[in-house]
C-alpha cells in the first residue's frame, strides 16, 4: 500500500480558523509603536471577551431572579401570589352563535313532531269502535198503583233488565278506553230504569260482549200511565252514548269518539224471562 503524500495529508486534515482580538490603542502612549497582538484563539467561545460576556449576563440573570423573588407578594396562607393573566376576546358572539343554533335546531324539533303527531292523528280518525246491541233480558217488570211522596194516586213501574251488546275496536295501532253515559229505559218520555257500562281498556283489532244493569224501582208513571196495559205490550226505548279515547303518543295525542244509540223494544210477557233479542233496523247508531 503506497503511502500517502505530504500534499494529500494537507488536503485531508482540516484547517481550523485562528481569530486575533486586538487591544485597544493608545494615542498617549503608543505614538510611535507598533501594535501588539494578544494570543490566537482557535474559536470565539476561548475568547476571554466572551467568558466576560457570558459572565455578566448571568451575574444579571441571578440578580434578575433573587430581585422577583424578593419582590414576590405571599397571601394569607404564605403561599406566593401570582399574576392572573387575563386574555382579552369578545365572546358575545360566540353565545350568541351557539343560542342562535339551539334555537333553529329546536324549531326544527317542534316542527318535525307536530307534523309527525298531525299525520299519527288524521290516520287514526277512521277508526270508529263497533257497537252493536244484541238483548234485553227482563229479570224482573211489575207495576201498581199507590201514592207518590206528595200523596199523589199514579201508577208505579219497577224494571230489573240486563242488556248485552259486542263492541268491536277496528284500530290496528291503538288500544281505546271504552265509557258510556247511563244508558236509560224510557217508558214515554219517562225514565223507568237506569245503568251505567264500567270504563275498561280494549286493545287493538279487539272485540268485547260486555253486559250491564238497567234498575228502576217504584218509578211514578204519573198521566203516562193511564195506557199502561202489559196484554198489549208496553213500549220501551233504550238510549245511551258508548265513548272511547285512544291514547296514540302517549297523553300529548288522543283521538276521541262518541256513538249515539236508540234501540226500541216491546216486553209482552213479563213472566218470561228470556233475553229479547233486537232484530235488524230496531237501533240506529249515530
Amino acid at each position: 500500500m503506497d503511502s500517502k503524500s505530504d500534499s494529500d495529508l494537507a488536503i485531508l486534515s482540516p484547517k481550523r480558523a485562528v481569530y486575533y482580538v486586538q487591544s485597544p490603542s493608545r494615542d498617549s502612549q503608543d505614538g510611535d509603536k507598533s501594535q501588539q497582538s494578544t494570543p490566537a484563539y482557535t474559536s470565539p467561545m476561548e475568547s476571554p471577551s466572551h467568558s466576560s460576556t457570558l459572565a455578566s449576563s448571568a451575574s444579571r440573570f441571578s440578580g434578575t431572579l433573587r430581585s422577583s423573588k424578593l419582590n414576590r407578594k405571599r397571601n394569607e396562607k404564605g403561599w406566593p401570589e401570582c399574576n392572573v393573566i387575563e386574555e382579552e376576546g369578545d365572546y358575545g358572539d360566540l353565545y350568541g352563535e351557539r343560542r342562535c343554533r339551539f334555537l333553529i335546531g329546536l324549531w326544527v324539533f317542534v316542527s318535525l313532531f307536530t307534523l309527525f303527531c298531525l299525520i299519527i292523528w288524521g290516520a287514526s280518525r277512521p277508526y270508529r269502535p263497533l257497537v252493536v246491541v244484541k238483548s234485553l233480558t227482563v229479570n224482573n217488570f211489575y207495576f201498581g198503583q199507590g201514592l207518590d211522596y206528595t200523596g199523589v194516586p199514579t201508577k208505579f213501574l219497577t224494571v230489573n233488565c240486563s242488556m248485552k251488546m259486542i263492541i268491536y275496536n277496528p284500530a290496528t295501532f291503538f288500544g281505546i278506553h271504552v265509557s258510556s253515559t247511563p244508558i236509560d229505559l224510557f217508558y214515554s218520555e219517562i225514565r223507568v230504569a237506569t245503568g251505567q257500562l264500567k270504563k275498561y281498556y280494549q286493545p287493538r283489532k279487539s272485540e268485547r260482549i260486555v253486559s250491564v244493569n238497567l234498575d228502576g224501582n217504584e218509578v211514578p208513571l204519573y198521566g203516562a200511565g193511564a195506557s199502561l196495559a202489559v196484554s198489549d205490550g208496553v213500549p220501551l226505548r233504550l238510549e245511551f252514548y258508548i265513548r272511547s279515547q285512544g291514547n296514540i303518543v302517549g297523553k300529548l295525542v288522543k283521538t276521541k269518539h262518541q256513538r249515539h244509540i236508540s234501540c226500541t223494544l216491546v216486553v209482552v210477557d213479563t213472566s218470561n224471562t228470556k233475553a229479547i233479542k233486537f232484530k235488524e233496523g230496531s237501533c240506529t247508531y249515530d
